[in-house]
C-alpha cells in the first residue's frame, strides 16, 4: 500500500543521502561476545550528566553527606562547597575532587560517589532516529550492541528499511558513515549483522520506497 512521505521522513532520507555523500563507507566488525582488551567499546567508564543522582557519603561526616540531583547546567551544590563541576567525570575522579575541595574544611576527608538514575551527558547518549517504533535518546551502557539498541527502541515500523540503516560514528575527530543491515539482523535473525555500538553514535533508519 502507498504511503506518502511526511517532512520528517523526507528529511531523514534527505539527511542519509547527504551523510553517505560526504563521508566514507566503511564495515563494522561483528558484535564481540566477551571483552576484549583491544577494544575502545570495552574501556567504557560512566560518564556524570545532568539529571543524575548522585549519592556523596562522607566517611564520619553525615552532615555533609547526602543525595544531589545533577543540576542541567552539570553542577552540583553540597553543605560546604557550592557549585561543584561534575558533569563529563567518573564517580572516582569526582570523589578525588569533592575530597579536595572538603580538606579545606575537614582533615583527611573520605569521600565515595555512587550514581543512581543514570542519564549521563548527551555526548555519551546513543541517538535512533527515522522508522524506528520509538525514535529516541538511548542512555549507553557497556558493551551495548545494535540488538541491544533495537530492543530498547522497539524494532522497526513496518515501513522501514532497515537494511538502508546508516551508523554515524566520530572515530578520531572524523565523522563517518557505517552501512547497517537491520532487518537481516532482527527480522531474519542474522546475529553476524549485530555490531558494537559506542557513546555519541547515531543510528538513521529511512523508510523504504513503495
Amino acid at each position: 500500500m502507498y504511503r506518502f512521505k511526511s517532512t520528517f521522513t523526507i528529511y531523514v532520507i534527505f539527511f542519509v543521502t547527504i551523510l553517505a555523500g560526504c563521508s566514507n563507507q566503511a564495515s563494522l566488525p561483528q558484535a564481540t561476545t566477551r571483552p576484549s582488551l583491544t577494544t575502545d567499546v570495552n574501556d567504557y567508564q560512566y560518564l556524570i550528566g545532568p539529571g543524575d543522582l548522585l549519592t556523596i557519603f562522607v566517611w564520619r561526616n553525615p552532615e555533609v553527606s547526602g543525595q544531589f540531583t545533577v543540576r542541567p547546567d552539570g553542577k552540583v551544590t553540597t553543605s560546604l562547597v557550592e557549585d561543584i563541576d561534575v558533569a563529563g567525570r567518573t564517580p572516582t575522579m569526582l570523589a578525588r575532587e569533592i575530597e579536595e575541595q572538603l580538606s579545606k574544611f575537614i582533615n583527611n576527608p573520605r569521600v565515595t560517589v555512587s550514581v543512581g538514575r543514570f542519564t549521563g551527558p548527551l555526548s555519551e547518549q546513543v541517538r535512533v532516529i527515522g522508522e524506528a517504533t520509538n525514535p529516541s535518546a538511548v542512555n549507553f551502557t557497556e558493551h551495548m550492541t545494535l540488538l541491544d539498541l533495537m530492543i530498547a527502541v522497539g524494532g522497526l515500523t513496518e515501513f522501514a528499511s532497515g537494511n538502508n540503516a546508516k551508523l554515524v560514528r566520530v572515530i578520531e575527530g572524523k565523522q563517518k558513515t557505517f552501512e547497517l543491515s537491520i532487518d537481516d539482523l532482527i527480522r531474519d535473525g542474522d546475529i553476524s549483522k549485530n555490531i558494537d555500538m559506542l557513546p555519541g553514535d547515531i543510528v538513521i533508519i529511512p523508510e523504504a520506497w513503495f
